[in-house]
């Protein structure tokens, strides 16, 4: 549609940074997966049993490029780091197989699922969606992309994160209760994928408290690492 045709101009295409390169890679929509490392289940309190994965989503405009520096985000007091193995959809398809996900997939990468814990405690307490604890601006921040053809595994690998130097959440992408292969193939079954969709992928134990000032950074080995300031309250 022109742009002339629209009431005022549309936002900006969301995008991430393609490692090496100048290109881009717009972002059609993001999933998250809850609970999808035990021990991170158990530190939540909930059971780690292999029950179905669930989904919730963030705004397209929630991602940003890093490394960067972000406002603490408002009406928090308890801002909480989720590092996270992140997968870009570059094929669109519908009841995925298992075994053809990987031919769906464009890239991978490395994010950090921000979440205002204590909104998110309100909203469970109350039966409510998660929105506010975790589709907030600035709330995805996501390391350049890496072609899917140059990552060695994501099966294996360390998924890391330290803040202000000292680590927080350590464990292996082996770790994960629901498999790329397995959740992106159950995602698959309840609505149709499409190219720029992103999947982030769940978070090990470890999850704790940002403040302002804080230095995050992290990583899984082979594929991304990535920093991100904490800047003032917003």
């Amino acid at each position: 549609m022109p742009a002339d045709e629209f009431v005022f101009p549309p936002a900006p295409q969301a995008s991430l940074a393609v490692q090496g390169t100048d290109a881009r890679f717009p972002i059609r929509r993001i999933f998250c997966v809850g609970r999808n490392y035990e021990a991170h289940a158990r530190e939540m309190g909930n059971d780690p049993t292999r029950e179905a994965p669930f989904f919730f989503t963030k705004p397209a405009d929630a991602a940003l490029n890093t490394p960067c520096t972000i406002p603490y985000p408002p009406q928090t007091e308890d801002l909480h780091h989720e590092i996270e193995l992140v997968i870009a959809i570059g094929k669109g398809g519908r009841n995925i197989a298992e075994e053809d996900v990987m031919d769906h997939v464009w890239g991978a990468s490395v994010g950090i699922d921000l979440t205002r814990r204590d909104l998110q405690a309100e909203a469970k307490k109350a039966g409510r969606p998660w929105d506010w604890g975790k589709a907030f601006d600035n709330s995805a921040p996501i390391a350049p992309l890496k072609p899917i053809a140059d990552v060695p595994s994501v099966e294996q690998g360390r998924i890391w994160l330290a803040v202000n130097g000292t680590v927080r959440q350590d464990a292996d992408l082996a770790d994960l209760i629901w498999s790329v292969r397995e959740h992106v193939a159950i995602l698959s079954h309840s609505m149709s994928l499409a190219p720029g969709d992103i999947i982030m992928t769940g978070t090990p134990a470890g999850v704790a408290a940002l403040v302002e000032g804080d230095v995050v950074t992290g990583g899984v080995d082979g594929i991304a690492t990535l920093e991100v300031t904490i800047g003032p309250r917003a």
